[in-house]
């Protein structure tokens, strides 16, 4: 019982985001909550380190040097402004971005990917003459569609495949097909809904002043991308994801230009502070046996995590409460590592899911903080205006291709 209660305010808190009378953050509640777990006996000490999963948590900081490698040698910089070649074709401009938006994400963090690009966006597209709205939803829209692709793409991705122990080819193989077809339906949607607002007749610049972009450096690129080459073609063989992560972003630290101290600080702790706070919540609800009581309660109404529509459901509905990582680490308990195919509707589902409204991911609300630094206005309704049927598509599609593959 102590357990339960310690786990549902934890992700009461997580929902709200904040604990009324206090500037604590979802952080802050998880690790609050994994410290309650502790110091309640739920969990025991020792079962609190032996329940984190070092193996993800080293994916996600070896992903996350190799990205920050590629910021500082100004490869995203560089990306964008290449883009912008096209902003005499709007509606090409708008298809390449997304496309460029959804491979980056696919090889990379995807919040890694809208937090370089949007602020360069935001500001170019404003002096282009260009409406930034549509094709700042795209960069969000299709950062969260193409992360779905890859085992690699997003954090929830990561812990998927590592607990899973899901083959990265396989995946890739599996989750391609729907991921384009959504990332198409996406474009379409835009295209529908702004077809004639992509062009504006007069936008105001903020000031120049202030603005920090990386400068591009070649060599620095180079080794960036030579780095996530390798790293593709190591995770397809037998070595293990995590050790070929870290040697390889090891390798960067090795560096007679970038400081080990600019990569390390562009490490996104807070995320994997989550990730450690999240695997002891998780644990203690499961040394109560909760996940099996759950899967024995609705085994008896006739529901199955192994069907697809409703696995696919439950994913979306928990991602938009808890946010995409606390779903998914919430719902791993309950499913078979011998069956591939829930893992891999899980991981699309919940990624998927975090187009439906603003909060539902972070990649969302880094693009709309970025634009608005650059006078660019993104509501909460103007997001759900293209969210919701971007999502429902996004599904259906899911769904369709659990049936036929």
């Amino acid at each position: 019982m102590t357990a339960l209660i310690i786990f549902l305010v934890s992700y009461l808190g997580i929902a709200m985001g904040r604990i009324p009378g206090l500037t604590v953050d979802r952080v802050g509640i998880a690790i609050l909550g994994a410290i309650a777990m502790v110091a309640f006996g739920a969990v025991s000490p020792q079962e609190a380190v032996r329940c984190i999963d070092f193996p993800t948590l080293c994916l996600l900081y070896g992903l996350m040097i190799i990205s920050a490698q590629l910021r500082l040698g100004g490869f995203y910089t560089a990306a964008a402004e290449k883009v912008l070649n096209f902003s005499d074709r709007p509606r090409l401009f708008l298809l390449v971005s997304m496309l460029l938006s959804a491979v980056l994400s696919a090889l990379l963090a995807n919040d890694i990917i809208c937090f370089a690009m949007a602020p360069i966006l935001a500001y170019s597209l404003k002096r282009a003459g260009l409406n930034p709205v549509p094709f700042l939803l795209g960069l969000a829209m299709s950062s969260n569609i193409g992360s779905a692709s890859t085992l690699i793409g997003n954090p929830q991705n990561m812990l998927i495949g590592q607990v899973g122990r899901l083959s990265f080819q396989a995946f890739f193989l599996w989750a391609f097909i729907p991921s384009f077809i959504s990332l198409v339906a996406a474009f379409g949607i835009i295209i529908i809904f702004y077809g004639q607002n992509l062009i504006v007749e007069k936008i105001e610049i903020m000031d120049e002043n202030g603005l920090e972009w990386p400068q591009f450096d070649g060599w620095q690129t180079g080794k960036g991308i030579v780095a996530v080459t390798v790293l593709v073609g190591l995770y397809l063989t037998d070595i293990p994801r995590d050790l070929s992560t870290l040697t390889v972003a090891g390798s960067l630290l090795l560096s007679r230009k970038i400081k080990s101290r600019e990569i390390m600080a562009l490490v996104d702790w807070h995320l994997i502070t989550l990730f450690c706070a999240l695997f002891i919540i998780i644990h203690g609800i499961t040394l109560a046996n909760l996940p099996e009581q759950v899967l024995k309660f609705l085994s008896q109404k006739g529901f199955e995590l192994t069907q697809p529509v409703f696995l696919t459901g439950v994913s979306v509905i928990v991602s938009n409460l808890f946010s995409n990582v606390p779903a998914v680490m919430l719902v791993i308990p309950c499913l078979s590592k011998t069956i591939p195919d829930p893992w891999y509707i899980l991981a699309l589902s919940s990624t998927f899911a975090g187009n439906l409204f603003l909060l539902g991911s972070i990649a969302n609300l880094i693009v709309v903080e970025k634009a608005l630094g650059h006078g660019v206005l993104i509501s909460f309704k103007e997001h759900a205006r293209i969210g919701i049927p971007v999502t429902i598509l996004s599904l259906l599609v899911l769904v369709g291709w659990t049936f036929l593959i």
